[in-house]
């Protein structure tokens, strides 16, 4: 018992990063709140480092994420007849105190995340994110993924693959 009151207590220190670097990455994107592709960048960051190999196991570069998700928001613009450059990345101010809040893919992935983790043994790792990520059929963060020609269902593998309990 004494284990499983660690693991969650673990598992919300890991939340709380996932939710300040998200929230840090939608900021310096000029948006209010996070979404999905957000929750990617920031589960890339997590210091156990399991979503950066789920990446690389595929051969991909977890460093051209970024630059592929703007993109996106560039081609989504262009699309509606509007030319824009991304806001500039300005030095942001710690977030205030306050429920998070986040745009309906980052709340949608947030809530499979608690869905898919509950009950399952092991820490909440940055390769549970990116499996979800991975699955989702649509949003910012899938479109980027085929942009940069990642196969998903293989990512989805090098996920899982990554946060196997116990570790392979």
């Amino acid at each position: 018992m004494l284990q499983r009151i660690r693991q969650r207590l673990q598992d919300m220190r890991t939340l709380r990063q996932l939710f300040t670097r998200a929230e840090h990455h939608a900021r310096a994107q000029g948006q209010p709140r996070p979404g999905a592709e957000h929750f990617l960048l920031a589960a890339i960051e997590l210091p156990d480092g399991t979503a950066r190999r789920a990446f690389e196991r595929i051969g991909a570069n977890p460093d051209a994420i970024p630059a592929a998700i703007e993109q996106q928001y560039r081609d989504a613009l262009g699309q509606a007849g509007i030319q824009a450059d991304m806001p500039p990345a300005s030095p942001l101010t710690a977030p205030q105190p306050r429920a998070f809040h986040a745009q309906p893919s980052g709340q949608s992935l947030v809530q499979a995340l608690a869905h898919a983790r509950k009950g399952q043994p092991g820490p909440l790792l940055g390769a549970h994110v990116v499996a979800l990520v991975a699955a989702a059929p649509q949003g910012v963060a899938t479109r980027t993924l085929k942009a940069l020609r990642l196969d998903p269902a293989a990512l989805v593998q090098a996920a899982q693959r990554e946060s196997a309990y116990p570790p392979a």
